[in-house]
């Protein structure tokens, strides 16, 4: 295979025909080609999703936000470790870390600019059931925006330790077996999903064969990167209709690298983004994404609120709850008891700070249309026309909450 030069996809590429835009060539469609030799992903449209990471690492300064890829798989032997050797030579400044033994490593690394880090075995390295995870998983979080920064003691004169905030912003590539990621990680996060080839598709990543092509391409994404640099900075280009909050921060930036890009990858990215909203709204239909009890709680009562009524009493709410959903808040749930009064209220007031009234001062106690009009709004729970069918059973709903 021939080297690439970074110049060779920053010339114009004459129209077809005169009607046609005149548009830049850039190195995205080598770098998919590049993926699709060496990788094997279940889904095709995750070669592309690999080629708009690898570029977006070049201009994530530009885009203020960096989604962090899961490379992901059931089962061993998927070629997790390969795609993260491939991003290795194709990313920003990247840095291999099987493991990050400490937050403040992770933070003095940054420090001195921002580089791509790439995490393998994440199932392990990143598992909540290690020491100190919980506070890297955090700094790795806090680093999907920019401007994220961590307190860090430094030496400072006459033996004392000064504090220092330190960067925490940087693209982050995770790959593991299913990797039990806590949602506030999983919510910042585009996912590839792997599986073995057992066809042998993939040609063998003989790196002391393709070492300097690979380099050569990464030279040349980095290039181009430069050239589009105010462009990707200055740009806001639309998303799809569903794409927002926590989906627009992880698809925005890949968006934005697709315009400069041009061709076919606008629609691409768009594309990605709708499959990913359609993952997330499949897999919260089919019970894999469990609502917390209070958002549950919260949806429930929405939906046997009495129409036209701006009081429901507390005993009322009660009787509806558990007869229309034993299994979330009657004795069939995980909690082992019928929801009461008490519960009830601690929950609402915990997360939404709404309590109970009194209208009429001899009449029970319940709760106000007004109170929950916010949260409702909040949550963009509609009016339902009627009752919906109870939601099916949560096994481990509750966990404890209240």
């Amino acid at each position: 295979m021939s080297g690439w030069d970074a110049a060779d996809f920053l010339q114009p590429v004459q129209p077809l025909e005169p009607v046609l835009p005149v548009q830049k060539a850039t190195p995205l469609e080598p770098a998919r080609a590049w993926f699709e030799r060496y990788v094997t992903t279940v889904n095709d449209h995750d070669l592309d999703l690999l080629t708009l990471w690898a570029a977006h690492t070049h201009l994530a300064f530009e885009t203020y936000t960096t989604p962090r890829l899961l490379i992901d798989s059931p089962v061993p032997g998927s070629g997790k470790t390969t795609v993260l050797e491939h991003l290795s030579r194709l990313c920003h400044h990247p840095v291999q870390a099987a493991s990050l033994s400490s937050p403040a490593l992770l933070a003095r690394l940054l420090d001195a600019g921002m580089r791509t880090i790439l995490i393998d075995e994440a199932d392990r390295s990143l598992s909540p059931k290690l020491d100190g995870v919980g506070e890297l998983l955090a700094v790795l979080n806090s680093g999907y925006k920019r401007g994220g920064a961590r307190p860090v003691l430094v030496p400072g004169q006459g033996g004392t330790w000064d504090v220092k905030e330190m960067p925490t912003y940087s693209p982050v590539a995770m790959a593991g077996n299913s990797p039990d990621l806590p949602d506030d990680t999983k919510s910042r996060c585009i996912r590839v999903l792997l599986m073995p080839d057992i066809d042998g598709t993939a040609d063998e990543s003989d790196w002391e064969l393709i070492e300097d092509d690979a380099a050569a391409l990464g030279a040349a994404l980095a290039g181009w990167a430069g050239s589009v640099r105010d462009e990707v900075r200055t740009s806001r280009p639309s998303l799809p209709e569903g794409i927002r909050g926590r989906l627009r921060e992880c698809w925005g930036p890949l968006k934005r690298v697709a315009v400069a890009a041009g061709g076919r990858w606008p629609d691409v990215a768009d594309e990605l983004a709708l499959k990913d909203l359609e993952r997330i709204q499949r897999e919260r239909d089919e019970g894999i994404v469990i609502e917390k009890p209070h958002i549950l709680l919260l949806g429930h009562l929405h939906l046997i609120w009495p129409e036209g009524q701006s009081f429901l009493p507390t005993e009322k709410a009660l009787r509806q709850l558990v007869d229309l959903w034993p299994e979330s808040w009657g004795a069939q749930s995980p909690f082992g008891k019928d929801l009461t009064a008490q519960r009830l209220g601690r929950m609402l007031v915990k997360h939404f700070s709404i309590t109970t009234s009194r209208p009429d001062a001899n009449g029970p106690r319940g709760y106000t249309r007004a109170s929950l009009e916010p949260a409702f709004r909040s949550l963009g729970l509609d009016k339902p026309a009627g009752l919906a069918e109870p939601a099916e059973p949560a096994a481990a709903l509750f966990g404890g909450a209240s």
